[in-house]
């Protein structure tokens, strides 16, 4: 499983628990205390690293530079208006896709970016400890390139993913599916609108279902209707700002036998939690590539 979004193994029950080993690829709350000669924030040059660089650097691995042709990052982020020295929130970064990109970027310009993982004090939620760990070792493994990354939580009885009025982005990148099985997508445009300041940004990426179909309100094949995702956001308080193709795949029939899941990058071929089908066709589903995915930016009113 990747970074920047949960895979179906990972399902939150309307109770709002985590359940399997998927979950290791998760960032949780709470913040690893800094070495004494790590305490100090690297010195901001703003302008010293354009959007571009932060996904080319040699931190990324090929793997997920690879996705850059399904996920255009660089796209995404100047539709989302993302500048240098911003304060940014990224909702369940999940091992990091996006968080490759945006902490260098953000500790080399002056800017600040808030990563609120999944929450970790649930009492049957084992597995969210080691994820946060597994996260807090990535940022500090290369904090000169990562820069003073503030780990905040997102879940069922989570605070404020950051100081409210603070945040001039917040970004909800292919999670809102997992939001609605887990009946926490009202409380994430809620905390989203909160941290966000008068005229700042809501940026979302997510699967897109096909229009007219009834909506599944559990999202259950892991796609969500625009239309549906456009009507959340406005009765959140949220006032829409553009709708971009940028992340469209027009292959994706939205029909497939393991939901969303079973196209790259998870190519599921058998139902979660069952072991994998020796004998499936992937060669189908990898042809049309990743899913159709909406771009949708809203702001907060001012």
């Amino acid at each position: 499983m990747v970074g920047g979004g949960m895979g179906p193994s990972v399902r939150w029950s309307r109770r709002g628990l985590l359940t399997g080993a998927a979950a290791l690829t998760l960032a949780g709350c709470g913040r690893k205390a800094a070495k004494p000669e790590e305490a100090a924030k690297p010195v901001a040059k703003p302008g010293v690293m354009t959007l571009k660089a932060a996904t080319e650097g040699d931190w990324r691995s090929p793997a997920d530079k690879a996705r850059d042709a399904w996920r255009h990052p660089v796209e995404s982020l100047e539709f989302w208006g993302l500048k240098p020295g911003q304060t940014v929130v990224e909702f369940w970064p999940g091992a990091g896709w996006y968080t490759d990109i945006l902490a260098p970027y953000l500790a080399a310009t002056g800017g600040k970016l808030y990563a609120a993982s999944l929450q970790t004090d649930l009492p049957d939620d084992p597995s969210a400890k080691a994820a946060v760990e597994a996260y807090q070792r990535k940022l500090a493994d290369k904090k000169k390139i990562y820069g003073d990354v503030v780990i905040t939580a997102f879940g069922p009885t989570s605070g404020p993913v950051a100081p409210a009025g603070s945040a001039d982005l917040v970004l909800f990148l292919r999670n809102l599916h997992n939001w609605m099985a887990a009946g926490l997508a009202e409380k994430a445009f809620r905390d989203a609108l909160a941290a966000l300041k008068p005229g700042g940004v809501l940026g979302i990426e997510e699967h897109r279902g096909e229009p007219g179909r009834v909506q599944d309100v559990l999202a259950a094949d892991g796609y969500v209707q625009q239309a549906y995702v456009i009507e959340m956001a406005k009765e959140a308080g949220f006032a829409l700002a553009g709708e971009s193709e940028i992340n469209a795949n027009p292959k994706d029939t939205k029909d497939h036998p393991f939901g969303v899941w079973t196209l790259p990058p998870t190519r599921l071929s058998a139902p979660v939690g069952e072991p994998a089908e020796p004998g499936f066709d992937h060669a189908k589903y990898d042809a049309i590539g990743e899913s159709d995915r909406m771009t949708l930016k809203f702001v907060k009113p001012k």
